[in-house]
């Protein structure tokens, strides 16, 4: 059904979208939404986190927070659900209550604004709440990682399956999900590569006139296993032979205490969540960003950082794991340097290379610089435009290539 000013209805489900946008949360949802909203009148629904309004417009795109536990105890979807639930167990109590809650609010906007698509980012739970409750809506899931890499016990996968053949069209942040995807039957006319996008000028405008910070090390993440940081930490503190390196830490979450607690005696700065504008800063200013990323016990792991990206498309010298998607982004000795994952070792020699080596640093990060633009925020919210255009419009193809 077509809006008033000519566009069809999209409605877009997530469930980690910022309270506000300088608030830190990861804004890649709303990124894409933006985007989306370029051709289709776009509506975000996301479970109520502490703060944040019921119902508002952010740029183009409004809003809608649905309550789903009493307010004082509500903060299962404030961050990485997966990793809340390990934080703290009690948090399981919310799960039920949030999937109801979710599920009611579908139903309650798809009778209201009748959309003409809806775009699930993430398999569970959102791709099964929308499957459930508005199966004869045109559907496209988005999986990020955790949802396919993690939840893979035989009641998930049979769900995760369920919903992955119901979509009309399925995207992916790296070759190795698509692959994964395909021998879960997934049919691979629907799957698209679309990974996160990110917004060049942005980060252009952040190095302008930037001065960087000699031996400066950043991270940049979620303080969780995935992130390996605790991996880096030890390779600092007994792999790393250079001078007058420190280390800045961006971020917050459930082992931030742990974390502290292992780089005691080190230069190392938590400096806590931070707004988009501000990690771009703390970019600009590093000499090395480091990405130490690791397979969690769980399964969990990442499907491509936003923050490599960003990164890239500030210039910066990267050393990361050789995982899925990350060494999709950065090929190893070209535009960056890859280590085995929990390679403590091999961690810390990159890490003494790049120290040690300017020249390195600067060919590094300008042929970053180069390859972001491949993932630049209107190339790939074009590309999610296509697919959406595609469910939504019956004749066109559902995928992109």
């Amino acid at each position: 059904m077509a809006h008033p000013n000519g566009k069809k209805r999209l409605l877009v489900l997530a469930s980690t979208f910022p309270a506000r946008l300088d608030d830190g949360v990861p804004a890649f949802v709303y990124d894409i939404a933006e985007q989306e909203a370029e051709d289709f009148e776009v509506t975000v629904l996301t479970p109520r986190v502490p703060g944040a309004a019921t119902r508002e417009t952010m740029g183009a795109v409004t809003v809608i927070r649905f309550p789903y536990f009493p307010r004082r105890w509500e903060d299962l979807a404030d961050g990485a659900i997966l990793d809340n639930l390990r934080a703290r167990r009690s948090r399981w109590l919310q799960v039920v209550p949030l999937l109801i809650g979710q599920m009611r609010a579908i139903r309650r906007e798809v009778a209201r604004s009748r959309p003409d698509a809806i775009h699930a980012h993430w398999v569970i739970p959102q791709g099964m709440s929308a499957v459930l409750v508005a199966p004869s809506v045109p559907l496209l899931v988005t999986t990020h990682g955790g949802d396919i890499y993690a939840l893979n016990n035989a009641i998930f996968g049979r769900i995760k399956r369920r919903v992955l053949r119901t979509a009309k069209a399925v995207t992916t942040v790296n070759a190795e999900m698509i692959s994964r995807l395909e021998e879960w039957g997934v049919d691979e006319a629907k799957l698209s590569l679309l990974p996160m996008g990110v917004p060049l000028d942005q980060a252009a405008e952040a190095k302008a006139g930037a001065v960087q910070v000699p031996g400066r090390l950043l991270v940049v993440g979620r303080l969780v296993e995935k992130k390996g940081i605790g991996v880096l930490l030890d390779a600092l503190r007994n792999n790393v032979d250079a001078e007058g390196w420190s280390l800045v830490i961006v971020g917050d979450g459930p082992i931030r205490a742990e974390l502290e607690a292992a780089s005691a005696g080190l230069p190392v700065e938590f400096r806590g969540q931070q707004s988009r504008e501000e990690v771009l800063g703390e970019m600009a200013a590093a000499s090395v960003l480091v990405l130490p990323s690791v397979s969690a016990a769980s399964g969990d792991q990442e499907g491509l950082p936003v923050v490599l990206l960003e990164a890239a498309a500030m210039g910066s010298a990267i050393v990361a794991s050789d995982l899925p998607g990350i060494n999709e982004a950065l090929t190893n000795e070209k535009n960056g340097l890859l280590v085995p994952q929990r390679d403590a070792a091999a961690l810390g020699r990159a890490l003494t290379r790049l120290l040690g080596d300017t020249t390195l640093r600067e060919r590094l990060g300008a042929a970053a610089l180069e390859r972001a633009d491949d993932y630049s925020l209107a190339r790939i919210g074009a590309g999610y435009r296509a697919v959406v255009a595609g469910i939504s419009s019956p004749g066109m193809p559902n995928h992109v290539d």
